[in-house]
């Protein structure tokens, strides 16, 4: 068996706190036999998500951890890591989970923390990425998926979907576009690690694929 090639199905845990679509492009590439990979359980920090929902469907195990039932952070944190370590997953992946992970639970779970955000980082790192791009008139946006570390928005980039910011543009239009890419993207940025392209040991990521280039670059028009 070729070394990008998966011996076994990795497991994930998915974070998220709104409807979770990038999850459920996920699990449809799951479903299709795209990616050897199995989500053991979805947490959210939000009551009422709708990723919930689509999780409960599929017979995946769910859980919420509402922040706002925790005074302190690292109190938050803990009780999130404990719901994650119960699984002992491979990766643990943010499909729009509104959180910030503290430094303290990244080097504790030292596995691979996958994000997706609408935007060509470094670029727009935070909220409202779809207005700032369009008050500065870009003619390029997107969105990136990377590693998380403890610093907002800056940890090594995977992939990156490009798209061109068309004069008719507004954030709703353009938000709408990007989602898609990010659909395409995040299932593409799982299997690279998948696979064994790149691996990820003690908070670094090694690429063995030395064919590929990172961040991979995808444009969709």
């Amino acid at each position: 068996m070729s070394i990008f090639k998966s011996d076994t199905i990795k497991k994930a845990v998915v974070l998220l706190s709104g409807s979770g679509s990038n999850f459920q492009a996920i699990l449809d590439s799951i479903i299709a036999d795209e990616i050897a990979l199995e989500i053991c359980a979805v947490i959210s920090n939000v009551p009422g998500a709708r990723g919930i929902d689509r999780a409960q469907t599929h017979g995946i195990p769910t859980y919420i951890v509402n922040n706002h039932d925790y005074s302190e952070r690292i109190s938050f944190d803990k009780a999130l890591l404990d719901k994650v370590a119960k699984y002992d997953p491979d990766y643990l992946v943010l499909a729009g989970f509104m959180r910030i992970l503290s430094s303290e639970f990244i080097k504790k779970f030292n596995k691979p923390i996958f994000n997706i955000h609408p935007s060509l980082l470094p670029k727009y790192k935070g909220l409202n990425t779809h207005q700032r791009v369009l008050d500065k008139n870009e003619k390029l946006h997107g969105c990136s998926v990377h590693l998380i570390t403890k610093e907002l928005d800056a940890g090594p980039l995977i992939i990156q979907g490009e798209v061109a910011v068309k004069s008719d543009d507004d954030v709703k239009k353009l938000a709408a576009r990007v989602l898609k890419v990010e659909h395409i993207i995040y299932k593409k940025a799982l299997n690279l690690f998948i696979t064994n392209q790149i691996t990820y040991e003690n908070l670094r990521v090694m690429k063995i694929n030395k064919e590929i280039e990172i961040p991979l670059k995808v444009r969709v028009d």
